[in-house]
């Protein structure tokens, strides 16, 4: 298995972002992830596709994912770029779904309040470290138990079944 890491700009928003703000309802007359991943978080922030590169890091606070228990939503968030969400927490539902379309997230309270938006964040999946290059500040969330990384490693449930 090869060793999990991101690296990328921070894109932070706050409590309760929910499947339909991740998301619109408007855009789930398809399942493809391009054309899901062209209109994620536009209801929140319609830069957002402009302006996300691939590897870099979505941080939401309380009840990130709230909403409905479609996988559309985590599904735009990985297709858009983002490596890894960041949460104080998160709704069950979209927890369980992101892993099972190989979106690593962490749950990590402290590192969701402090990272500002636009930081530059490094995440060691292996160990759960998360560093705030742009302040240094480290902080530590649970890792991964291994059949969940495997699952990540392998691009969701499906793939990690296949192979």
């Amino acid at each position: 298995m090869s060793k999990l890491t991101a690296h990328g700009a921070v894109h932070k928003y706050g409590d309760n972002v929910d499947t339909d703000v991740i998301i619109p309802a408007r855009y789930l007359n398809t399942s493809d992830p391009k054309e899901l991943a062209a209109h994620c978080m536009e209801d929140i922030d319609k830069d957002f596709v402009g302006k996300v590169k691939r590897g870099d890091i979505m941080i939401g606070e309380a009840n990130f994912g709230c909403g409905s228990s479609r996988e559309h939503a985590p599904i735009a968030i990985k297709e858009s770029g983002i490596a890894c969400v960041i949460a104080c927490t998160f709704a069950r539902i979209f927890y369980r779904n992101a892993i099972n379309i190989g979106l690593p997230i962490l749950e990590c309270p402290e590192a969701a309040k402090e990272i500002e938006n636009g930081d530059q964040v490094e995440i060691d999946f292996d160990s759960g470290k998360i560093t705030d290059a742009t302040t240094g500040k480290v902080y530590t969330a649970e890792p991964f138990p291994e059949f969940i990384k495997d699952i990540i490693d392998k691009g969701g449930l499906l793939n990690s079944i296949k192979k």
